[in-house]
């Protein structure tokens, strides 16, 4: 090593490090590739040597090693865990199935249906970590690694972009993106993460609270309260981090998505239904009196107004005028025209599964040749391109997690409540920004598929399991 350059023996002793730490605690293979996976674009375009497969792939793969070492040295004779999640995975993955046979390109339709399958894969390793008691590791990668994101998002948002055309707030700020060259998958990230961090949040302050009353001490004395006190502390911060992110992205989408996750989390925060319907309508009647009398801050007002201006009453879009303020609009327009006539003429099997971009030219509108990859609209892409066949096993598909997420919420511990309650405002972060934009995108699926795994675990035990301080007021 002494004869090699200094950054190749710096990589090397790294890597060997690396691997080290991951065959004594194998978990952590899961937190590196929710940290690295995010580096897919920026990787891609800065690196001197092009990779043979991207970033996040191979840390996939090394999960898949680890976990594997991990079964066979210390998990040996037992059986693998079992979860309904796998069924609902399997429920979607059988409904794109059907469109293969109209695929124009049979390998597209592979990668797009091995994200599920990876997601699948990721469901299965969480859980059985899960089991082993290293699910609070995983979890905090999730937010650890948007985290990150957020703090170089919000660097770019305060100068460090360099980007004209995401230019915002007059000349002020950049829209920021992270390592994922673009605002819309880096607002996705802050989206998806931030209710789990919330959710967190309120479970471990809900704990602390739970065992200071039970031993009847002041919480900072008791131990185990502290600690749950401090750990409420930290993801308090890390949702406080995201939420800045979130904005510094100018995703309306994602703040739509925010806004439909906040209501789900606070309707369903109380064990009363009627105490978060309350709460919800409190809300609801605040944000409209902050934004009919204008008291929001003006480019954030602008911003959500524009929501209305751009997606109310354009059908179609071929003859629509267009100019620098409209452009993207216009754009997203066409494509979703693009989905229904693609929708139209494969009504039951779609085009196939991630052949949206291979048959577009079949169906482009004039002015609009080039294809985005996707139809920045999950449920017209899905129909596209799986038909109502494909749709249809997806909705069920995402229905059961839904509903097997608010079953989880009767759990009697406070911290797996908070973890229930988390995941459910993902799910409808989630359902609401697909309406605008296609989230399993740039390894996006990798952090929905590890919580996907948290929600195996958090629903394997009885969703009716009380804790000792409830039996006792019982």
């Amino acid at each position: 090593m002494a004869q090699l350059p200094l950054a190749m023996a710096l990589a090397l002793l790294g890597g060997v490090a690396v691997g080290a730490t991951l065959l004594v605690e194998p978990s952590l293979s899961v937190v590196l590739m929710l940290a690295v996976a995010p580096l897919k674009t920026l990787i891609a375009t800065e690196a001197p040597l092009p990779l043979p497969l991207d970033v996040g792939q191979i840390a996939f793969a090394a999960v898949v090693l680890v976990w594997g070492l991990w079964r066979v040295t210390a998990r040996r004779g037992v059986p693998l865990p079992r979860s309904w999640v796998l069924l609902a995975l399997a429920v979607i993955m059988a409904g794109f199935a059907p469109s293969l046979w109209g695929a124009k390109s049979a390998s597209a339709w592979l990668a797009e249906w091995s994200k599920w399958a990876a997601m699948a894969a990721l469901v299965l390793i969480v859980l059985d970590y899960g089991r082993a008691g290293r699910w609070a590791w995983i979890a905090f990668g999730v937010v650890w690694a948007a985290v990150l994101q957020a703090a170089i998002g919000l660097y770019q948002y305060y100068g460090g972009s360099g980007a004209a055309h995401l230019w915002i707030d007059d000349y002020r700020h950049f829209r920021a993106f992270g390592t994922f060259g673009q605002p819309n998958p880096f607002s996705a990230f802050m989206g998806l993460a931030l209710p789990l961090a919330l959710g967190l949040a309120w479970g471990h302050a809900g704990r602390a609270w739970q065992r200071a009353r039970r031993d009847r001490s002041p919480w900072w004395k008791n131990r185990g309260s502290a600690q749950d006190g401090a750990l409420a502390a930290l993801y308090a911060l890390c949702a406080a981090a995201l939420l800045a992110g979130l904005i510094a992205s100018w995703g309306r989408g994602a703040w739509l998505g925010f806004g439909g996750a906040g209501a789900a989390m606070v309707f369903f925060a109380p064990r009363r239904r009627w105490q978060g319907a309350v709460l919800v309508s409190a809300g609801a009647f605040l944000a409209l009196g902050l934004w009919l009398a204008g008291a929001l801050p003006g480019a954030v007002q602008a911003r959500i107004d524009s929501v209305f201006d751009d997606f109310v009453g354009l059908q179609d879009v071929r003859g629509a005028p267009i100019n620098d303020v409209n452009y993207a609009t216009v754009e997203r327009l066409a494509h979703w025209q693009a989905a229904a006539a693609m929708a139209s003429a494969h009504l039951w099997t779609g085009v196939g599964l991630g052949n949206y971009e291979v048959v577009y030219p079949e169906y482009a509108l004039p002015r609009w040749p080039n294809a985005l990859g996707h139809a920045h609209n999950d449920y017209l892409n899905l129909l596209a391109e799986a038909g109502l066949v494909g749709l249809a096993g997806y909705l069920l598909g995402w229905a059961w997690i839904v509903w097997g997420t608010v079953r989880s919420l009767w759990h009697g511990d406070p911290l797996w409540r908070g973890l229930a309650l988390g995941l459910l405002g993902t799910w409808t972060h989630f359902a609401v920004h697909s309406m605008v934009d296609k989230l399993t995108v740039n390894n996006l699926f990798l952090h929905l598929g590890v919580m996907l795994g948290l929600l195996a675990w958090v629903s394997s035990a009885s969703p009716y399991q009380i804790t000792d301080y409830e039996y006792a007021e019982h």
